[in-house]
């Protein structure tokens, strides 16, 4: 019973973390998770998803680390973003669908209303 208490205890704090507690527990340089975070950030906005650019451009000239992790974190988030459907492009694609089917209802009811 404790045990199980234990495990889902700590399966919880896992899933609190953020993802560069996450890569600081697995062992990635700091400055890697920093520029990662910063980049992930930005690339996520460059997709047109809720994101923040943030860049510290002397950390990124002067810090190899910091920029690799920028970068990576920029190109997979953006990726990730980019491949994931917007709410509202699928909203407007399918509430188009939605509009006609319901017009195509609505003109047969009244067609049947006054065509007995």
């Amino acid at each position: 019973m404790w045990r199980w208490a234990v495990v889902s205890v700590m399966v919880v704090l896992v899933g609190c973390q953020s993802t560069h507690e996450q890569m600081i527990s697995q062992g990635y340089p700091p400055a890697y998770a920093d520029g990662f975070k910063d980049g992930c950030g930005s690339g996520r906005e460059a997709a047109g998803v809720n994101g923040q650019f943030q860049k510290n451009v002397p950390r990124y000239l002067h810090e190899k680390l910091y920029a690799t992790g920028w970068d990576d974190g920029f190109r997979q988030c953006q990726a990730s973003a980019a491949a994931q459907p917007n709410q509202s492009d699928w909203s407007v694609q399918h509430g188009d669908d939605r509009e006609r089917a319901w017009q195509q209802q609505k003109t047969q009811g009244e067609g049947r209303a006054y065509h007995p």
